[in-house]
């Protein structure tokens, strides 16, 4: 379950938050002026976002590198046609 949380409520609750996150495995949203700006997930699912934004970083730049040498304007319209037909299914 995800909890969302304004930051004063956040800051006088933490110990009972962090009982949350730790031993239900839930997640919280913190939000000021009415925007979230942070999230507290236990640290287990951190370490897995961590390793696949670094597999997603990698990924992207073998990407790019494979397309160093083409034109831009060829790109984005291989990446507008690759978005056009997976919409029409």
């Amino acid at each position: 379950m995800i909890t969302e949380v304004n930051a004063v409520t956040f800051r006088q609750n933490l110990g009972e938050m962090l009982n949350q996150v730790q031993y239900r495995n839930d997640g919280i949203v913190i939000h000021k002026d009415g925007k979230p700006v942070a999230a507290l997930v236990d640290a287990e699912l951190f370490a897995r976002i961590r390793r696949m934004r670094e597999r997603f970083d990698a990924l992207s730049n073998r990407i790019a590198g494979a397309y160093t040498s083409v034109p831009e304007a060829v790109g984005m319209a291989e990446i507008a046609a690759a978005v056009a037909k997976e919409r029409k299914r």
